[in-house]
């Protein structure tokens, strides 16, 4: 049984972000693949099923080839037990995203090298900025034409006002990509043109930039061109700063190929040198620290029908202190319940295995049917509150019904199950059949149909509303929230977990509410309901 401080200070909790199409699947694959968790990089040699990345396990994201859930993947690396979270690259699933980014230490921003900063990596990054999550840079595609480096590490710190530090430096791009130079430890990595799927070798060491073994191993050209770079890299670039880095402000940057292989052992290595073990969690009444005994965590994720089989119910629980121990009772704090959690699951992908035991810093999946909602807390007793888990209040409002009115009750209880899970937000009408679903991106409408007729056997239709937006109201003083209520029946619903939500038609109708009743609060966020 490893030591306990042991344990905690090896574990590596951390998220990819990135835009899509950057390469943040391929990434996560060749992660796994140097991680030894998967032993064929499947995106490449594999055909068919096998062909679509480990994290990439829906029916929905195979058919669409994109990802829309967060997948956790579970691999030891370096002396180090890697929790990797892959979160959702579209950004029509964006809360998913930000629920993901509470659960991690530290993340992983990967760049198209040729496209640089792009929109949904500059949102993700803010994110990360909120909670202080310390960042290293990937720029990946460096096999394809690309941005001058310095252009790049620009736009990094101009953009996203971050200092950047180099941690290794490319040696050409596109069809002259030769390699990168390691700038932390004076160590070359050339790049090897062989099957994809397999590792590369280890890079040559080097003494320095003007070793002779460098002459050697590359064409004059590209020798020159390395020394005059990394002599202004280091002239114009701050030198790497542990401390810095962990606060979220200073940023280190790796240079690299995914689909080839390249730079991601590098990747992986500097990770477990650098990037932080798990951190103190903020909760009330006081903040969790993962070196306490005693066993906390929270829900950030609930995931239905990960075995189709099974119409199975998984929360993904972040442990944010202590040893936990398969058959421990842990209390449910908002029901007050005692948990006896017999069969907890570590993760790769949708397979898992029975966890005998995790440490802070570790996600474990709780079975459960329909007990557990985002936000909760589990603890061996104390009555704690996991803070800055929020659901926000939905962009885009439809009505949906199922195509048979026989499944009506069927198609109710699915989309409770979807709303607890946190895909959308479910809003049942006081007056009226109708149920409401509200999203950020209208590209959810889309996989909420998919889920529902694939995962529940209930085709079903969205359609348009009148409405403006959706907004949760509470009040200190009871009677006020009443009159509010009383006085909008037809305008209120409540949400999946009964509370009480304001649904606008204009924004004239939301402001003329809010001038009628100052005392009530119209919330677009709202934390768990504890």
């Amino acid at each position: 049984m490893p030591d306990f401080t042991d344990a905690v200070t090896t574990r590596r909790t951390f998220a990819i972000i990135s835009h899509p199409d950057a390469g943040k699947t391929t990434l996560t694959e060749k992660l796994l693949l140097f991680g030894g968790a998967i032993q064929a990089a499947g995106a490449v040699k594999a055909r068919g099923d096998a062909r679509r990345a480990r994290s990439d396990w829906m029916k929905v994201e195979q058919e669409r080839g994109i990802s829309v859930a967060s997948s956790v993947m579970t691999f030891d690396f370096a002396g180090c037990v890697f929790n990797l979270l892959d979160t959702p690259g579209h950004e029509d699933f964006s809360e998913d995203t930000y629920r993901t980014l509470t659960a991690v230490d530290s993340a992983v921003m990967v760049i198209d090298a040729a496209k640089g900063i792009e929109e949904r990596t500059r949102k993700l990054f803010e994110v990360c900025r909120l909670r202080d999550v310390p960042i290293v840079t990937f720029i990946n595609k460096m096999d394809r034409e690309a941005r001058d480096p310095f252009d790049l590490l620009d736009e990094i710190e101009q953009t996203l006002a971050l200092d950047v530090t180099p941690a290794s430096w490319p040696i050409g791009m596109g069809r002259d990509f030769l390699g990168c130079y390691d700038l932390l430890k004076d160590r070359l990595a050339l790049l090897h043109k062989k099957g994809r799927g397999e590792l590369p070798d280890p890079g040559e060491v080097c003494e320095g930039l003007e070793d002779p073994k460098l002459d050697a191993l590359l064409p004059d050209y590209a020798v020159a061109t390395l020394r005059e770079q990394v002599d202004m890299v280091r002239g114009l670039c701050p030198e790497f700063d542990l401390e810095s880095y962990r606060e979220g402000h200073l940023t280190p940057v790796y240079f690299g190929s995914a689909i080839n292989n390249f730079g991601v052992r590098e990747l992986l290595q500097g990770l477990a040198e650098i990037a932080p073990s798990p951190r103190l969690q903020p909760a009330s009444p006081r903040p969790v620290a993962p070196e306490e005994e005693a066993v906390t965590g929270f829900v950030f994720k609930i995931q239905a029908n990960m075995d189709p089989k099974h119409r199975d119910r998984i929360a993904f629980v972040r442990l944010a202190s202590g040893h936990f121990r398969r058959g421990m009772k842990l209390t449910h704090l908002r029901t007050g319940k005692l948990l006896n959690l017999h069969n907890p699951v570590l993760f790769l992908a949708q397979d898992r295995e029975l966890a005998e035991e995790a440490f802070a810093g570790d996600i474990i999946g709780i079975p459960n049917h329909g007990n557990l909602r985002i936000g909760d807390a589990l603890t061996e007793g104390e009555a704690l509150r996991f803070t800055g888990i929020p659901s926000f209040a939905p962009e885009l409002l439809q009505k949906v019904r199922a195509l048979d009115p026989l499944k009506a009750k069927h198609l109710g209880r699915a989309l409770q199950q979807l709303a607890e899970e946190g895909a959308a937000a479910v809003f049942k009408p006081r007056i009226g059949a109708d149920w409401i679903v509200g999203v950020v991106g209208q590209l959810q409408f889309e996989v909420m149909a998919d889920r529902i007729r694939t995962e529940y056997g209930i085709p079903v239709v969205f359609e348009a509303t009148q409405l403006y937006t959706a907004r949760w109201v509470a009040a200190d003083d009871p009677l006020q929230l009443k009159r509010l209520i009383d006085a909008n029946a037809v305008a209120i619903a409540d949400d999946h977990d009964g509370q009480p939500v304001f649904l606008a038609r204009n924004a004239w109708h939301l402001g003329k509410a809010e001038e009628e009743f100052p005392k009530v609060r119209f919330l677009k966020t709202r934390e768990a309901v504890l």
